[in-house]
């Protein structure tokens, strides 16, 4: 596997240097959508693992039997291993976010290449080999760099921009207010009032008959195929 790895690197930066450079960044609105189906959610959590808040939630979510999709900072798996071991256990998905969380956007294809390797290197020396999805931070990538992913990624349809309001009640009113079938949220776990927003989330809209599953299961039921490279951002289009 190590080898493997070692030669997609290699080809990876060949193919780059093959692809007319360009400046345009691959946003929400040009990328493939995933269409309504039934009352599903998936419930997406950026930038942790974290000790205490991440531990909460995962009690949160196994008390509501709700799944969720991590994208783990690398740099935070090895001293968080337990939750990490635990988030899979427990049936939830675990996505890359890369290394330092960098933004890949604008970034050489060599820092992309070893801040995702790297972290995805991290996750299958604690998980096993796998395939983690991606999600770049701030959800933008060059067109250029799409020849450096193996993987799926992914961005999101609903956005309560909860880093910055540390706000449950607020959290809550913005994810309730455009939240549907299908969607993608982007929540932290992280910020203590995100996690407390996260938990009302579910038990508002599970009384709703609504089913919080992970991305992968979520194009599945959708009857969508994943394809590397493409940025899937659910039914709903953000400008």
């Amino acid at each position: 596997m190590k080898i493997q790895r070692i030669i997609f690197l290699v080809a990876a930066v060949l193919l780059l240097g093959s692809v007319v450079a360009s400046e345009t960044a691959i946003s929400v609105d040009s990328q493939v959508e995933i269409p309504a189906g039934e009352k599903y959610i998936a419930l997406t959590f950026d930038d942790g693992p974290k000790a205490d808040t991440t531990s909460r939630l995962l009690d949160g979510l196994r008390d509501r039997g709700a799944k969720a999709t991590f994208f783990l900072v690398g740099k935070q798996i090895e001293p968080n291993a337990a939750l990490v071991k635990r988030m899979k256990a427990e049936g939830h998905q675990i996505g890359n976010h890369t290394w330092d969380h960098l933004k890949l956007q604008g970034a050489s294809s060599q820092a992309v290449l070893e801040e995702v390797s790297k972290t995805d290197a991290e996750l299958c020396s604690l998980l096993g080999d796998d395939e983690y999805w991606v999600r770049p931070p701030f959800g933008q990538i060059d067109q250029c760099q799409e020849a450096l992913f193996t993987v799926p990624l992914v961005k999101w349809s609903v956005d309560p921009w909860d880093w910055k309001l540390r706000n449950t009640d607020k959290d809550v009113a913005a994810v309730l207010k455009q939240v549907k079938s299908g969607d993608i949220i982007l929540m932290h776990d992280t910020v203590p009032e995100s996690v407390d927003a996260a938990l009302k989330i579910i038990d508002v809209l599970q009384e709703k008959g609504y089913v919080f599953v992970t991305v992968k299961e979520l194009l599945e039921k959708n009857k969508v195929t994943p394809q590397p490279c493409i940025m899937y951002y659910s039914d709903k289009r953000h400008s």
